[in-house]
């Protein structure tokens, strides 16, 4: 529910960003440790109470931390080398974290605990179960802290997390057109292309708009028994539905993107490609591209 500023719009305008500050940071990681029980299936700790001569299950913490290091090695640890918040000052990576959330999405568990006895209550014991309908409170308390925050990531349903791009013509319906492409090659390029664009590493960005790139190229090769001026003439032709100023237009723009792709260090990497020098030309450059190629799967027989 909307607190009061939010429901009478006079709280300032939320700022929107990947950044991940020490105090999102902080609440992201609570809310992992406290799931971490839901791991005891990995981490089973296999413990004995003398006094009541009998066994029980806890949660390996010594374990846990172990696997972690070896899982997610540049993860945030205190100078004691226990998983931590970082000071103010301190240097992290916050990509490793998104790790952290991903581990945990992708093996919590429903758990039950229980009391040795009820009336002494010596210790607690872990029961571990085949499902996860966990992940829908996790998910849901992940993702309520991204919004809250302005963190433009996302937990999904496929329990990976992908950075929400604002106003981006891509599209779950731009997605699911992708089936219709009957090559295999260019259909893969998408959805490579796709997978890159979400990731919340900006490492990613180069990689995805090269793929978008290689798809368009190999778009204009789809009809298999044409060669590649005809095969593109067959595309740009039922795009433009015979209208020879459409025809004009659209092959105007695999044109342009064709010597953007070649001058560009997108596709080559020689010395005398132009560099992209802010990282937030990858996102209009992969955008661009991919419009004209939700166009013309549209037509694509």
């Amino acid at each position: 529910m909307k607190l009061y500023s939010e429901r009478h719009g006079i709280r300032a305008p939320q700022e929107k960003t990947y950044s991940i500050n020490r105090d999102m940071y902080s609440l992201l990681l609570d809310f992992c440790k406290r799931y971490k029980k839901n791991l005891t299936h990995i981490f089973t700790l296999d413990c004995h109470h003398d006094f009541t001569d009998s066994n029980y299950v806890a949660f390996d913490e010594n374990g846990f931390s172990t696997r972690i290091k070896i899982r997610i090695p540049s993860l945030f640890r205190d100078n004691h080398g226990s998983i931590s918040i970082p000071q103010y000052g301190d240097e992290y990576n916050q990509y490793s974290l998104l790790d952290l959330i991903e581990f945990f999405a992708q093996n919590i568990k429903d758990i039950s605990e229980r009391w040795n006895n009820e009336r002494y209550r010596n210790y607690q014991t872990i029961d571990c179960q085949d499902s996860s309908d966990v992940f829908e409170n996790f998910q849901k308390e992940i993702n309520e802290v991204f919004s809250e925050s302005g963190l433009l990531y996302e937990l999904t349903d496929e329990k990976i997390i992908e950075r929400i791009v604002e106003n981006s013509p891509l599209t779950a319906e731009i997605e699911k057109s992708f089936v219709s492409v009957h090559e295999k090659g260019t259909r893969e390029l998408l959805k490579d292309a796709v997978e890159l664009y979400k990731t919340p590493n900006p490492a990613a960005r180069q990689d995805s708009v090269e793929k978008i790139w290689d798809a368009l190229e190999r778009l204009k090769t789809y009809y298999t028994t044409l060669d590649k001026k005809n095969s593109s003439e067959k595309i740009v032709n039922d795009m433009a539905n015979g209208n020879d100023r459409f025809v004009d237009l659209f092959n105007a723009e695999f044109k342009t993107l064709t010597d953007i792709g070649n001058k560009y260090r997108i596709r080559h990497h020689e010395t005398n490609k132009i560099d992209i020098t802010d990282i937030r030309y990858y996102d209009y450059l992969f955008n661009r591209c991919l419009s004209l190629i939700a166009l013309a799967i549209q037509y694509l027989v």
